[in-house]
């Protein structure tokens, strides 16, 4: 399987973000094209079914956005490539369990079948469990102890699978804002943020810096989630790559569900607003982190 490469940030990122992306874009694909196992190699069936979930695209945004902070503060380290193509395995690994039937039990991601679909429910946890363990691999090897340290506690019991958990705890119930923000910034949001300060720490930014990164990426992934919780109730599944009635079937509590939609909208560009603002007396060049921050309120998919 080659991996598809998709257009960048599409239409309705700027220029300079879309000039950015492209650039980038097939090395970050390059980079995990070479450190997923071959089908070649034993087990096959099983780095199949990595390869499946993984190259089959998406925008690619947590590498994206450790390339572009890297970028930011002038970094010029070539491992990035390597440490942003941990950061999509990981990223892919968290989608191919959360589409399982014990969690959101979705048949399409990335506008393909999902993987225990496309080969079964035993070859997909363990694919997810592979693609996790080859992540922390190529960190181990590719970047400083304090990114593996960001990156474990993102993913972990406070970041991301706490978010999860909590999710799934949350389904049927009354939705409200508290409890859907809670939720978002653990579950994308700390992705996000350990995404930004990767770039940034392999830069070897100083602790002023990182901290000004952090500050722009936490309303930034908040952000992000509740674009996306819009677009699921606003585009069809055709543009989306995924079913555009997950949340309602699991009768998931989503920002739109607490605020409504057009309160949820205006609440996206506030975070955007607050991201850029972060930037203010950032050292380094923020013109693609804004252009990032815009994009992300801006897509359609």
């Amino acid at each position: 399987m080659t991996i598809t490469h998709r257009p960048s940030a599409g239409t309705e990122a700027p220029p300079i973000l879309r000039e950015f992306w492209n650039l980038h874009l097939r090395r970050i694909n390059d980079e995990i094209d070479r450190l997923l196992p071959s089908v070649d190699t034993a087990p096959s069936r099983l780095h199949s079914a990595m390869r499946h979930a993984v190259l089959a695209g998406g925008k690619r945004l947590r590498p994206i956005l450790a390339v572009a902070t890297h970028d930011a503060v002038g970094g010029k380290h070539d491992s990035i490539y390597a440490v942003a193509a941990a950061l999509e395995l990981l990223h892919t690994y968290s989608l191919i369990h959360d589409d399982l039937p014990c969690m959101d039990d979705d048949n399409q991601r990335r506008g393909q079948p999902t993987v225990h679909i496309a080969y079964d429910e035993a070859t997909a946890v363990l694919a997810g469990d592979a693609l996790h363990a080859l992540a922390f691999e190529i960190l181990a090897h590719r970047a400083p102890r304090q990114v593996m340290e960001i990156v474990a506690h993102a993913i972990g019991t406070a970041g991301m699978l706490g978010g999860q958990m909590a999710d799934l705890e949350a389904e049927g119930t009354d939705p409200n804002e508290a409890a859907v923000v809670a939720i978002h910034e653990r579950k994308t949001g700390a992705l996000f943020i350990a995404s930004a300060k990767t770039g940034a720490i392999l830069a070897g930014s100083n602790a002023a810096v990182i901290a000004d990164i952090e500050a722009y990426a936490r309303p930034l992934g908040l952000a992000f989630q509740i674009v996306d919780d819009v677009l699921e109730l606003t585009v069809d599944a055709a543009q989306l790559g995924k079913p555009a009635d997950s949340d309602s079937r699991h009768r998931k509590i989503t920002y739109p569900g607490a605020v409504g939609i057009e309160a949820a909208r205006e609440r996206a560009h506030e975070l955007i607003e607050e991201a850029k603002a972060a930037l203010k007396d950032f050292q380094g060049e923020p013109a693609i982190l804004r252009a990032l921050a815009d994009f992300v309120v801006a897509r359609n998919r």
